[in-house]
């Protein structure tokens, strides 16, 4: 597929983002790629999570200013049309996501890295908002989900002063799970992903739900939804094959199902 990879290891899909020339910076034609690599990749059962990253020298360089007349005269629709389906991929990914960042990941590209649900990040990494410095705001999704990540002083901080965030004090924020080395990204990556893969799915990805519905959710409402999701969640394989191996001794052996 034109723009993206795709390639498997086991259980876990591998999506790479192909445009090297331009440290893979968006496009409608990448970003309309992408939203379908992840519908075709997770439309098979036995991919049971992902692995996202960037071919090259960098992960996302942001909008490709070039390419920003393809979005229309209307940017919001544009966005909508051609960007959005893709962010939402990720966010409601019927699997779990790891983003593996190597290099640079600016702007919407930063965005981009935040949408998955966990982040490994190679040492040369760097994370900027860069937003500011051409007298823009922050947006595919920035303001929502940066804040929430790392708390609303430093995310501040990255948005009005446009300084590179390197992948260390990204750990140290909270921002990725793990940094390694550059030449084991992959392999780290693939192997948290192999971890997610052979847990129970539905719950997993249940989680994450509940998780983003809390935002907006007081306790008594969310303590009510934990629980039907609970009351579904309960009759799925897995979580009668955790019940069965719990009673057994055993570690269990989840399907996805």
């Amino acid at each position: 597929m034109a723009g993206v990879k795709q390639t498997r290891d086991g259980a876990v899909g591998l999506l790479t983002l192909s445009e090297p020339a331009s440290l893979n910076a968006m496009t409608p034609d990448l970003l309309g790629a992408l939203a379908a690599a992840i519908a075709e990749m997770t439309a098979d059962a036995d991919v049971r999570a992902l692995v996202l990253t960037g071919e090259g020298r960098g992960f996302c360089s942001g909008q490709n200013l070039k390419a920003s007349e393809a979005l229309g005269s209307d940017i919001a629709a544009g966005v909508m049309r051609f960007y959005w389906p893709a962010f939402r991929a990720l966010r409601e990914c019927r699997v779990p996501v790891v983003v593996a960042v190597n290099g640079v990941a600016a702007g919407g590209g930063f965005s981009l890295a935040m949408a998955g649900d966990m982040i490994v990040a190679a040492r040369s990494a760097s994370f900027i908002q860069v937003f500011s410095r051409i007298g823009l705001v922050p947006d595919l999704g920035s303001t929502w989900l940066l804040p929430r990540l790392i708390g609303r002083q430093r995310a501040l901080e990255l948005m009005l002063l446009n300084e590179p965030l390197s992948a260390e004090r990204a750990h140290e924020w909270g921002l990725v799970r793990q940094v390694v080395d550059d030449a084991n990204l992959l392999d780290e990556a693939v192997k948290l992903a192999q971890r997610l893969a052979a847990g129970p799915t539905r719950a997993l990805v249940a989680t994450r739900a509940l998780l983003e519905e809390s935002e907006h959710a007081t306790y008594a409402a969310q303590f009510r939804r934990e629980i039907e999701t609970q009351a579904e969640i309960r009759r799925s394989e897995d979580a009668l094959e955790g019940r069965q191996a719990f009673v057994e001794k055993r570690a269990a052996r989840f399907s996805g199902r």
